[in-house]
């Protein structure tokens, strides 16, 4: 290449920069196919094994041939729509669980910090002992409801007294002192009712078991448009990232980033608490581990965060089934089980550092 006579030379460093870059995004790419392949087997194998064993031959009739046996029944009315389900709340956990750290620049952050848990706990407490809600398509409504309004309160507190909107210290304090009050007035109305106490557990444990693609059909397009909304705000974020000086020295409108990641925060974390009750741990970790291949680059690590999130939850769902037959474990569980000795190796393994 010349400019005028004079040739061009790429500088050592310049080709140095290429070939990293070129590295960076063919692991990016391996990554992410590697994370489909597993949504593939984690699919499959929440269709194939549960609490009931069923041959594969009969698996494989029952999707493509069914004749209306037992065996069709329970692989097409209960572990299809609960595969669904768990790959879009595992969606919408990892989702929300990398935003959440994005905007408030803190590794050990999770979609609860907004209150969003309590608050969909405070309000399906509410609808049971109120209103006498007894089924899970009432629990949904009012738990969504409760997600809603408590972000809304947190995004209110964290911007009063500031000009330029919620700052992440201002989020996470108001999302703390709310977690708190609601704590305190579920703990409240639960020890004088105990009927509402047994509903309450009932929803509070986390799991896909008993929900049909009714309970989908109700939060799909809440965590949809949570989805769209959180990739399409993956630049802003990259530019937020670098600080919020830089950015509006670039011509971000923090204040327009900040509000259009809760927004999709509350949709994800939102619909995935109203279906399946609060399910720890996926939102909080996910995040790290696909930080390793990715990067801190959001238009990256976002997709990847849904894919293992929602590997993550369907993995923990089949391992419930298979290892307290003929019962099953919750998956809020086997995320806590398994989950806090694996964060605490990811610690001790890998330094987190504020985002």
């Amino acid at each position: 290449m010349t400019v005028g006579s004079a040739p061009v030379v790429p500088t050592a460093g310049g080709r140095g920069r290429a070939r990293s870059k070129r590295s960076l995004r063919r692991r990016r790419l391996i990554g992410l196919g590697a994370l489909l392949v597993l949504l593939v087997l984690a699919v499959l194998a929440s269709i194939a094994f549960g609490t009931k064993v069923i041959p594969l031959s009969h698996v494989w009739s029952a999707l493509v041939a069914p004749t209306g046996t037992e065996d069709d029944i329970v692989i097409r009315s209960l572990r299809v729509p609960r595969t669904v389900l768990g790959v879009l709340v595992g969606i919408a956990l990892g989702l929300a669980g990398a935003l959440i750290q994005g905007h408030t620049r803190n590794p050990l952050a999770d979609p609860g910090l907004l209150g969003v848990n309590m608050g969909a706990a405070f309000f399906v407490v509410v609808g049971i002992y109120v209103f006498g809600v007894t089924t899970l398509f009432g629990y949904v409504w009012f738990a969504f409801a409760g997600a809603m309004v408590a972000s809304v309160a947190v995004f209110l507190l964290g911007s009063a007294g500031g000009r330029g909107g919620p700052t992440p210290v201002s989020l996470a304090l108001a999302g703390a002192a709310l977690s708190f009050l609601l704590s305190g007035l579920v703990s409240a109305i639960i020890l004088i009712d105990t009927d509402t106490l047994d509903a309450y557990r009932f929803w509070n444990v986390g799991s896909l078991a008993g929900r049909d693609t009714a309970v989908a059909g109700q939060v799909v397009w809440f965590i949809v448009i949570g989805v769209l909304i959180a990739l399409a705000t993956a630049p802003a974020l990259n530019t937020l990232s670098l600080g919020e000086d830089v950015a509006r020295s670039l011509g971000q409108s923090v204040r327009r980033t900040r509000v259009l990641g809760i927004v999709a925060i509350t949709l994800l974390a939102g619909g995935a608490t109203a279906a399946c009750g609060p399910i720890g741990f996926v939102g909080l970790v996910v995040p790290h581990v696909v930080r390793a291949f990715t990067g801190p680059d959001y238009r990256w690590l976002l997709p990847a965060s849904g894919l293992l999130g929602a590997v993550l939850l369907l993995t923990a769902d089949v391992v419930g089934r298979l290892v307290a037959r003929p019962g099953e474990l919750q998956v809020g569980i086997v995320l806590a089980l398994i989950g806090a000795p694996f964060f605490i190796a990811l610690v001790r393994r890998r330094k987190l550092v504020t985002i």
